[in-house]
């Protein structure tokens, strides 16, 4: 199932670069190439993710172990790979995010972080939860890309959309649960669902990620799979 799901994925990525002129230079990825490039997440990291989901989920949990049914874009706004990694690999928020600290000093993390050459990384367990989306964490798979150069320009490369569709096809044929494809952007319409689970009513931050451009793109390429956009409507 999943070799077909990446068949598939790679004639339709290499169709959607030829109506949108772009000039593909590399092979298409299949089998998927993945790197296990860890942040850290030990002892300290992983009772933190615990008291998370007690306080903002009201859940009581033995490990965090989750049952992903949404994948969630997103882009580092940074464009270096290392600086995006470091500040993803520390267990406790760094000191610039004053934003989202008085929700939890637990740092913000993702599964997988895309470079710009489209080369994909594994950051942590791809059924633990991380912390890289408000209120739907845990049923959630992060997915960044190094780019949005000063949270703003739309610039994620064509390397970084083939490897996002092919990472989104091996996901899906991975965990047949998953129902929903979101763009960072757009988590809030998610409120919803049964899938929302932030109890703090004041708790939310506005975000631009990955941008309109990339989520079209990405959805064109997977729409066989009848993944779920956010409800029309909400907010």
């Amino acid at each position: 199932m999943l070799k077909l799901l990446l068949s598939l994925i790679s004639l339709f990525t290499l169709s959607l670069y030829a109506e949108n002129d772009i000039k593909c230079t590399t092979n298409p990825i299949q089998p998927l190439q993945i790197i296990d490039k860890p942040i850290d997440f030990g002892k300290e990291r992983i009772e933190m993710t615990k008291a998370y989901i007690r306080s903002h989920y009201g859940k009581t949990v033995n490990n965090i172990e989750i049952t992903p049914k949404i994948i969630v874009l997103h882009w580092t706004a940074e464009m270096s790979l290392d600086k995006s990694f470091k500040r993803l690999q520390p267990e406790k928020l760094l000191s610039d995010r004053k934003d989202i600290v008085k929700a939890s000093a637990l740092n913000v993390s993702a599964h997988f972080l895309v470079a710009r050459d489209g080369t994909i990384y594994r950051l942590m367990p791809e059924n633990w939860m991380g912390r890289h989306v408000i209120g739907l964490n845990y049923s959630s798979i992060g997915i960044e890309n190094v780019g949005g150069k000063g949270n703003k320009r739309d610039d994620l490369t064509p390397a970084q959309l083939r490897s996002n569709i092919a990472l989104v096809g091996y996901l899906k044929g991975k965990f047949p649960t998953i129902e929903y494809l979101i763009g960072h952007h757009e988590y809030t319409q998610m409120e919803s669902t049964p899938l929302w689970l932030e109890k703090d009513k004041g708790y939310r931050t506005v975000k631009r990620d990955p941008g309109e451009k990339f989520m079209r793109k990405v959805r064109e390429a997977v729409g066989f799979m009848h993944l779920k956009k956010p409800p029309k409507g909400s907010k």
